[in-house]
């Protein structure tokens, strides 16, 4: 099984993506790549999503693929079966996380409050995702819970862009931040693939050049 909290820190930003069709899969896993940013959390909000990771890990089987917004069991054993390899969930539910252990798969569930990360402890997790950032205080948040939970790292997503997104990397409490901004639906829908590749390489730019500080209050 791929060390997926390695891969996260050594590309620093994962890319989300909402795919209404899964004839669009393969095109965009391919503008990723060649991008610089082999991964993908394919978010659960559309009945493509499955499909989706298929035909994604079938054309770029070292792509690293994983399947986002996972609410229930159901769709944990859905996303497996087409082949993700890690699973990201907007909130914290111990029934899911539980499962995801039980069978060996990385997760990642959303929090944003110290009782959640105390529940994310309790479950035996050392790095969950913060969700939605920018409307929960973003930064000067995720260093505040940083100060009492220094055990805990986080990935950051939610109107994060290329505006915001080294303040967050910069910050070494944080592994790798999620973004959609590479990766928009409009861009997908119009077909425009040489952009969303530019714009992936862009954020690679970016990434590569950020150094972790460490600043706890």
């Amino acid at each position: 099984m791929k060390n997926i909290e390695k891969i996260f820190r050594s590309i620093r930003i994962v890319p989300v993506v909402k795919l209404s069709s899964d004839k669009d899969a393969v095109p965009l896993a391919k503008a990723l790549v060649e991008g610089g940013l082999p991964c993908a959390e394919v978010t659960f909000r559309t009945d493509a999503a499955a499909e989706s990771i298929r035909k994604m890990k079938e054309a770029f089987p070292d792509m690293t693929v994983g399947a986002g917004t996972v609410l229930t069991t159901g769709q944990v054993d859905e996303a497996v079966e087409a082949g993700a390899e890690f699973i990201v969930s907007p909130g914290l539910n111990p029934r899911t996380v539980t499962y995801c252990q039980e069978k060996g798969i990385p997760v990642f569930p959303g929090t944003a409050t110290a009782s959640e990360i105390e529940k994310a402890l309790e479950l035996g997790l050392s790095v969950v995702k913060f969700f939605p950032a920018e409307v929960n205080g973003g930064l000067k948040a995720i260093k505040a819970l940083s100060a009492p939970y220094s055990m805990m790292e986080f990935m950051p997503t939610g109107g994060i862009g290329t505006e915001n997104v080294r303040e967050y990397l910069e910050f070494d409490r944080v592994i790798a931040c999620g973004g959609t901004w590479m990766v928009k639906e409009q861009l997908i829908a119009g077909g425009k693939f040489d952009e969303i590749k530019r714009l992936t390489r862009e954020a690679k730019s970016i990434a590569d050049s950020c150094n972790p500080i460490s600043d706890l209050l």
